[in-house]
């Protein structure tokens, strides 16, 4: 049930008298929670938040996850799951056939039926230092995209061929938000930082040899980058990269829309 109408049916319990006020308190706060046997959705998210909660699946069983997606999609969620494996995929696609399934990212979302109506809000550009950062990007890609954006991917322009990020510099300066997804050294972010005035959410990968400390160096050397616009987020964090650039890209759609209604 969705929350607001638990929440109408506790008051409603209260005004006949068959729920003290201390009860309906106590029922009232659990209300946005869904117990089950192996975990507690919270299905009051998106009210508190603006997104619905999204599943890790990495440790959970498949019938977990299961459980977990049909009490989101009970309350007309948008369903994303994140390091989802190929055969917890291969079990849950028999179970949600409307589901798809992002190989390289580990991805499985069970759109709405109204999911890819509506117009997307702000821009988003994914750019990856080399092909085997690329799984991270397409996490944040699809993270993106399920937050309601405009995304798009750039691949292999690292540092070691400078001259590939300039081909593309037109796309990246239409980007409300970038996500640059490295490993080795982890320069790119602040190349590119350098040559965009929107924020740049740099998403260190563990791509790299013994002293790339897997993933720490590039950590390391974007959290000192001197480009003031590049923010950094945890190692092959590419939910976390795409959901704080899809927050941004979308604050900034609403602002222009805002700004241009503005008599």
């Amino acid at each position: 049930m969705h929350p607001r109408e638990t929440l109408s049916e506790l008051a409603g319990l209260l005004q006949q008298g068959k729920l003290s006020l201390e009860g309906f308190l106590d029922r009232a706060c659990d209300a946005g929670v869904a117990v089950l046997p192996e975990s507690q959705v919270d299905v009051d998210r998106q009210r508190r938040c603006g997104f619905p909660e999204v599943v890790y699946g990495q440790g959970k069983t498949p019938q977990a996850i299961e459980a977990i997606f049909r009490v989101l999609l009970e309350n007309d969620t948008d369903v994303l799951a994140t390091r989802i494996d190929e055969k917890h995929a291969g079990y849950l696609a028999g179970k949600f056939p409307t589901g798809r399934y992002n190989a390289a990212a580990r991805t499985f979302r069970i759109p709405r039926p109204d999911a890819d109506a509506a117009p997307p809000q702000g821009r988003v550009v994914i750019v990856t230092a080399g092909a085997g950062d690329r799984p991270v990007a397409e996490e944040a890609l699809e993270t993106a995209r399920w937050m309601g954006t405009e995304a798009s991917l750039v691949y292999d322009v690292g540092v070691a061929g400078p001259q590939r990020l300039i081909a593309h510099l037109e796309t990246l300066r239409a980007a409300d938000a970038i996500v640059v997804v490295a490993g080795m050294e982890g320069a790119l972010a602040s190349v590119v930082g350098g040559h965009v005035a929107c924020p740049v959410i740099a998403v260190p990968t563990s791509v790299g040899y013994g002293a790339s400390f897997g993933g720490v160096a590039a950590l390391l050397a974007m959290i000192n980058s001197c480009a003031a616009n590049v923010s950094v987020v945890n190692i092959d964090a590419g939910f976390k990269g795409g959901y704080v650039a899809a927050m941004i890209a979308r604050a900034s759609a609403r602002a222009k829309v805002a700004k241009d209604a503005a008599p």
